[in-house]
């Protein structure tokens, strides 16, 4: 299957969590980690996160670096990358940020029968597809040859057990969330990335009191 390089990016507490269940989101990362995200973004042709995502943290999705911004510009590119989410029910607000915020593609991937009643306005465009890897053949067929998947939970969950992964940023933020119902990295799943067939350890650096591991999936090199 042609698909884009994945790039998962995430950051959690040292207990797997990515939020707490307050309705304040708990910030996990400091200001030169979300530069560093921020440059990672840029480098993208598409960053990725659930419908769940965009409903609980209204997420803009830009470049925030000016200086990126022009350099992108400067390729012929948007500003910022394609924006991409894939959402089971529709149930998303067209006045979110995702739809409102930045000049640049809007991608909702559903199931076709739930695509084919999908209306989000004129900023948005709406593609029926049945699974994960046809939402991910449609995306290489619009010329996004790297995509960086931001998360939640679930989606994690999703792209990593249908092994469609390539690469993982991983930060661990210095303290424990401790609640069982917090939301997590990942949900129990069937995983390829097992003991039998592990990934590669890439980099291990650390950003104030912040730790940044990236792993290789290397079966697909």
């Amino acid at each position: 299957m042609s698909r884009p390089y994945v790039l998962l990016s995430v950051a959690a507490s040292l207990d797997g969590c990515i939020d707490d269940t307050s309705t304040t989101r708990l910030v996990l990362s400091d200001q030169d980690d979300f530069d560093r995200v921020d440059a990672e973004r840029a480098a993208s042709d598409a960053i990725l996160v659930g419908a769940g995502t965009i409903r609980a943290d209204n997420p803009r999705l830009l470049v925030r670096s000016a200086q990126r911004r022009e350099r992108r510009v400067a390729a012929g590119k948007p500003a910022s990358p394609a924006k991409v989410t894939f959402t089971r029910t529709g149930s998303l607000d067209p006045s979110s940020q995702f739809f409102v915020a930045g000049d640049v593609p809007k991608l909702v991937y559903a199931p076709p029968e739930v695509a084919s009643s999908l209306s989000l306005g004129p900023s948005a465009t709406v593609i029926g597809a049945a699974d994960l890897t046809a939402a991910l053949a449609d995306l290489h067929s619009r010329g996004i040859s790297r995509l960086m998947v931001e998360g939640g939970g679930h989606i994690h969950t999703q792209f990593l057990a249908a092994d469609v992964v390539d690469e993982i940023h991983l930060v661990y933020a210095p303290f424990f969330v401790g609640e069982p119902d917090a939301p997590r990295f990942v949900h129990p799943a069937a995983f390829p990335q097992s003991p039998a067939r592990p990934m590669s350890l890439t980099c291990v650096q650390q950003i104030g009191d912040l730790v940044l591991m990236k792993y290789r999936v290397t079966s697909h090199d």
